[in-house]
């Protein structure tokens, strides 16, 4: 497991999920805990969307396209799409660098 996802959600999240986590475990564990905020605490689960940066357009759509199907476990893919779609446009900045001092910041 990508130890880069599980920190990633464990910060914007504000969860302790353990380093060895499967996929489909975390996806589970998020599911859980989305489901209870949909429940308990809705603000905060549209705050964490949000800081996430999970598009609401495709949250939207995916949830009007498939009603059968649980709506904490659609987020959870989402955000899990989301986190592993960052680290990896991380990587790419990073490695691009620049060349010279000057074109830094």
């Amino acid at each position: 497991m990508n130890i880069e996802l599980i920190e990633a959600i464990n910060k914007d999240m504000a969860m302790q999920l353990p380093d060895n986590i499967a996929l489909n475990e975390l996806q589970n564990k998020l599911k859980e805990y989305i489901d209870h905020l949909v429940q308990h605490n809705f603000e905060k689960l549209v705050s964490l969307l949000y800081r996430i940066d999970v598009s609401e357009s495709k949250l939207k759509q995916l949830l009007q396209n498939n009603g059968g199907k649980d709506a904490a476990e659609i987020i959870a893919q989402l955000i899990v799409e989301r986190q592993l779609q960052k680290i990896k446009t991380r990587k790419e900045f990073k490695q691009k660098g620049t060349s010279s001092e000057e074109e830094k910041w």
